[in-house]
């Protein structure tokens, strides 16, 4: 079983809890891994990746073992760890934005 983790708004649209497992038949790529979530939950279909294209979605990234995995491949493997459960692939919302103005001291 593959563990995933999604966010917030993502569980709340599944109506799933913060770790979802999937089971996956073959190779455990990126593409296996949001097939098998999508089919299991249908709501999440087109959210983290474009209908048509099944390109990601801008501001959806994916990490595994502390790698962002957001520009691989989709049908590269996953890592071992994923593979045999003891680590998730984790789904995150991305966080848009500029540079905060700089602070100045009342002495500057």
């Amino acid at each position: 079983m593959i563990r995933v983790v999604l966010p917030q708004g993502l569980r709340t649209l599944a109506n799933v809890s913060r770790e979802v497992q999937v089971e996956i038949q073959g190779e455990v790529t990126q593409r296996s891994v949001l097939d098998a979530l999508e089919t299991a939950h249908p709501a999440l279909k087109g959210t983290m990746r474009d209908h048509q294209t099944q390109l990601r979605r801008p501001f959806i990234r994916f990490f595994a073992c502390e790698q962002d995995l957001s520009h691989d491949l989709p049908d590269d493997p996953l890592p071992d760890e994923v593979v045999s459960g003891r680590e998730p692939y984790l789904v995150v919302g991305a966080i848009a934005g500029g540079l905060l103005p700089p602070v100045r001291s009342e002495t500057s």
